[in-house]
């Protein structure tokens, strides 16, 4: 049977209805690389080409502020241990995709460098759908 998609925790005041997911591969991934890196986060920004892929880094690494937005909590663990992962967007963003419902995925290839995927091989994305309720 294949595993469903992860949902996060909605974290936005008002809303009820998750705003991002994982996919399967994206769990299996992001388990992997926090038992070489530690606890792990997303950032996704509005940049061009690699700046519009989310980009995730060891927790703390990226520093969010004012001008982010966290859309989501995950835990990722497939154990006993808690593994809790923020997914954050910049706020500028936000306002754009804020009709959107966010899939992470994973495919091959290198994405941008400071991504702890890269060095994988692969690259996480973003799958995107038309939310059905008013943002």
């Amino acid at each position: 049977m294949m595993e469903a998609r992860l949902d996060a925790a909605v974290t936005l005041p008002g809303e009820d209805i998750s705003r991002v997911a994982l996919t399967p591969e994206a769990v299996g991934l992001l388990r992997k690389l926090w038992g070489q890196h530690g606890p792990l986060m997303f950032h996704q920004s509005g940049g061009c080409c690699d700046g519009s892929s989310p980009m995730c880094y060891p927790a703390g690494e990226f520093i969010t502020a004012e001008a982010d937005v966290l859309l989501g909590l995950f835990d990722i663990a497939d154990g006993v241990q808690p593994q809790p992962l923020e997914f954050w967007m910049s706020r500028e963003q936000f306002s754009y995709w804020s009709h959107t419902h966010l899939t992470v995925d994973v495919v091959q290839g290198r994405g941008s460098g400071f991504s702890v995927e890269s060095p994988e091989g692969k690259r996480f994305l973003i799958r995107s759908t038309l939310m059905d309720w008013p943002a």
